[in-house]
């Protein structure tokens, strides 16, 4: 069942949509998440992973996922510090959604010139 954005989002209340995206939004949350879905990684691993992103923009964004509950950081006690991140339960949870926004990417990847052409029309 499809629910209808009317069903979903009673301006009363949070909309779950805007929920989710003020958890997984931004430029670089989801792409972090991304990284973690397939395994644990160290700062510097999801730094090579994501090139274009600052170590401070990094460093904030895995503190607000690990804030939200996402995101599990790991300090091992031993010098120098080691610290690992991994997707909590609720980080797993998300994973159906990149995977499908995965899919979609791809789909609209081969029509982006086109989309974007006929924009400028």
């Amino acid at each position: 069942m499809t629910l209808q954005p009317s069903e979903c989002c009673d301006p009363n209340y949070r909309c779950p949509v805007e929920l989710t995206l003020e958890i997984i939004g931004g430029k670089w949350k989801a792409l972090i998440l991304w990284h973690l879905s397939y395994k644990t990684l160290r700062f510097s691993q999801l730094k090579r992973r994501l090139p274009r992103v600052t170590q401070k923009m990094l460093t904030q964004q895995l503190r607000e996922l690990e804030r939200d509950g996402v995101v599990y950081r790991e300090v091992y006690p031993q010098v120098p510090p080691k610290v690992e991140y991994s997707l909590t339960g609720l980080g797993s949870s998300v994973v159906p959604l990149l995977q499908q926004m995965c899919e979609w990417g791809k789909q609209f990847e081969g029509r982006e010139d086109q989309v974007q052409q006929g924009y400028g029309s």
